[in-house]
């Protein structure tokens, strides 16, 4: 094998800007899946089935069908019923919807874990149903999820490649391009792997620290 770094250097001009779109969609399709898999997870708990069972039947779809079928059908579906957005736009919601759905597990099994103690602590205080979620509850749950939800964001990492099917130019979507026009393919698949180790191992470092400092 003959390794160039000529090709190294050409390609990172490339690299920088996949790079920036891989952290974009990571950023904001973790929004959106915290986000909404709360929203989720609140609604799942209404007293009426007529809110859970059409939440539940929503998110086991999508939790069932692969992502890759759902970027599709809202890149290319939706335009024919007058929806039309950027690559981009639809990869980072097609990311954030599908991992709420998992979010939203987690989401449950941190309130589920909150001892029954702090609800019949709210309860003798008389505190509103608003302000037992937001002052009591939630903040106890969502500390004790922080680990799980860190994991999805490494998922979401590693699923980003696969925004290249439809046009989004993230890191490895920008190495096919280049290793297309210029016909080297080790220098950039190589560069695109580490920066995907080295992207992962910094994000689990912050999610340690967080973690460390929610638990003080």
């Amino acid at each position: 094998m003959n390794w160039d770094w000529g090709a190294v250097r050409d390609f990172m001009p490339h690299f920088w800007d996949g790079l920036l779109v891989t952290l974009q969609v990571l950023a904001l399709g973790s929004v959106i899946s915290f986000a909404l898999g709360l929203v989720w997870a609140l609604l799942m708990r209404a007293p009426t089935r007529w809110v859970r069972w059409p939440v539940g039947a929503v998110t086991e779809f999508v939790r069932d069908t692969p992502l890759l079928v759902q970027l599709f059908f809202l890149f290319y579906v939706l335009p024919e019923w007058g929806l039309t957005f950027s690559a981009l736009a639809t990869g980072v919601f097609a990311i954030g919807l599908h991992y709420s759905t998992y979010t939203m597990q987690v989401y449950r099994a941190g309130i589920e874990a909150v001892p029954a103690g702090q609800w019949e602590a709210a309860t003798a205080l008389n505190l509103p149903r608003r302000r037992t979620w937001t002052a009591v509850i939630l903040p106890q749950a969502i500390r004790r999820v922080v680990p799980a939800l860190g994991n999805y964001v490494i998922s979401m990492l590693k699923d980003t490649p696969m925004l290249m099917a439809i046009t989004v130019l993230e890191m490895l979507g920008q190495a096919r391009l280049y290793s297309q026009q210029h016909f080297r393919f080790t220098e950039p698949l190589t560069v695109i792997g580490v920066a995907f180790i080295l992207v992962s191992y910094l994000a689990s470092l912050l999610l340690r620290a967080l973690e460390r400092r929610l638990v003080r």
